[in-house]
């Protein structure tokens, strides 16, 4: 083989998002352009025609600059996985923010950059806290994929990190009310 880069028929039905049979069906309609079958009998797709995955970007993210040593340590797992896999990493991108915030730059700039395909993450909760899901199909539609390396297994628990989550956030935002509300009183009664 020359030095195209090919995927299996199964990791093709895989980043389309199909079930297998799906992409066969496809495969034997001809509708998968350059797909051919090797000499072992398996089918083939060249990577360019099935968008190209391994162009990625690995993201971290921690809460709070207390916690940036974690920070270059979870980059250096996001890394040290794409090279271990021949992902092409296109960017590396650390953010300290907390994940309910919905308005950080860093991620947004990176949501609407069109030179990668697969966005590498630890931990679903790196990405956001709440809509993952929704965040995942968004990018599907634009040909893109999210790696989860430690994906967990126990509902319970993530529910039970999405609801103190929830907590954290609602004390988080009336302690802030209240602090300002504060401020402002004192302000007032200095000018008076």
């Amino acid at each position: 083989m020359d030095n195209q880069k090919y995927i299996k028929l199964s990791e093709y039905a895989k980043n389309h998002s199909i079930i297998y049979k799906t992409a066969w069906k496809r495969y034997k309609e001809n509708k998968i352009e350059g797909a051919f079958k090797d000499e072992f009998g398996c089918i083939l797709i060249p990577v360019s025609n099935s968008y190209d995955y391994m162009k990625c970007v690995c993201y971290s993210r921690v809460s709070s600059n207390s916690m940036k040593e974690n920070l270059i340590r979870q980059q250096n797992r996001l890394e040290e996985f794409a090279a271990a896999n021949s992902f092409d990493i296109i960017k590396s991108v650390k953010e300290i923010a907390s994940g309910m915030n919905d308005n950080r730059p860093k991620l947004i700039k990176l949501l609407n950059d069109d030179s990668w395909s697969t966005l590498i993450i630890e931990h679903k909760d790196r990405l956001t806290r709440f809509g993952f899901n929704y965040i995942e199909t968004l990018l599907k539609t634009k040909g893109k994929k999210i790696v989860v390396l430690n994906k967990s297994n126990e509902d319970k628990s993530d529910l039970m990190e999405d609801l103190i989550s929830v907590f954290y956030s609602f004390s988080a935002r009336m302690y802030g009310l209240r602090r300002k509300k504060n401020k402002q009183e004192i302000i007032n009664f200095i000018e008076s």
